[in-house]
C-alpha cells in the first residue's frame, strides 16, 4: 500500500468535541504505527484500521503526510512532558529525583522495542525532511528544559555548587540518555542505558555542593 496520500488542504474551522476525539485517535494510532514500524513502513490502510476511521476522514484531518508526522511529533513531546507533571517521574529537581529518573527507564522492558519514541521518530526524519527540523529541536528543546528547570532549582537552593552549568548538564542528560537508548537497542541489552545515564548522574553529582565542603574540610 502507499504511503499517506497528499491532497488539498481543508479550511480550518474550530473542531467539534467529536471531531478532536477523532483526530486524536488517529494521532495515537499513528504513534504507535510508527513506533513499531517506521514512517515509511506505515501506511494510510494501517492507520485507518487502527484508528477505526475512513479514508475520506483520515484525509480530512491530515491531508498531507507531514501534517501527521508533526502532530505525532508534538503528541509524543506532550506525552514526555506529562510524565514529568504527575506522579510517575514528577520534577527532577534533587538527585533522588534524578535516580528515580534513570530507574525508571532502565527497569522498563519496552526501551527494548523500539527505543526512545521521540528520539526514534526524530532520528529517522531529521535527515530527510529539513522542515522539519524547527519541530524536532522545539521537542528536544521542551525535554531539556524539564531537566534544566530541576537542576536551575537545586543550584538555587544550594544543592550544586555555583559554577554548575543547568543548560550543559540538561543536555548531557539528553544526550546521554539519546545515547544509551540508541545503543541498547541496537545489542537488545538494557546495559548501555544503565551504564549511560549512571555515568551521567555521577558526573551531575560531581557538582554538588557538599563534594566542595568535604574538598575543604579534607
Amino acid at each position: 500500500m502507499a504511503a499517506i496520500q497528499r491532497s488539498e488542504t481543508p479550511t480550518c474551522r474550530p473542531l467539534t468535541r467529536r471531531g478532536l476525539a477523532t483526530r486524536n485517535r488517529i494521532i495515537q494510532a499513528a504513534a504507535e504505527l510508527i513506533y513499531e514500524h517506521g514512517v515509511r513502513s506505515t501506511t494510510n490502510e494501517q492507520i485507518r484500521e487502527a484508528a477505526r476511521v475512513s479514508g475520506s476522514q483520515l484525509s480530512h484531518y491530515f491531508p498531507e503526510k507531514e501534517n501527521l508526522i508533526r502532530a505525532v511529533m508534538a503528541w509524543r513531546t506532550d506525552q514526555i512532558i506529562a510524565l514529568y507533571q504527575g506522579p510517575t517521574l514528577g520534577s527532577l529537581d534533587s538527585f533522588a529525583a534524578l535516580r528515580s529518573w534513570v530507574d525508571f527507564y532502565v527497569q522498563r522492558v519496552e526501551v527494548l522495542r523500539g527505543g526512545c519514541s521521540f528520539g526514534s521518530l526524530a532520528s529517522e526524519i531529521i535527515k530527510t525532511d529539513a522542515e522539519m527540523l524547527p519541530e524536532i529541536a522545539d521537542g528536544f528543546e521542551r525535554w531539556e528544559g524539564v531537566f534544566r528547570d530541576g537542576l536551575q532549582s537545586m543550584r538555587e537552593r544550594g544543592e550544586l555548587r555555583s559554577d554548575a552549568d543547568p543548560v550543559a548538564l540538561s543536555r548531557f542528560l539528553m544526550a546521554a540518555f539519546q545515547g544509551g537508548m540508541l545503543l541498547t537497542l541496537a545489542h537488545r541489552d538494557i546495559s548501555p542505558l544503565r551504564d549511560a545515564l549512571t555515568a551521567a548522574l555521577n558526573y551531575v553529582q560531581s557538582f554538588a555542593a557538599t563534594n566542595r565542603r568535604r574538598l575543604k574540610s579534607s
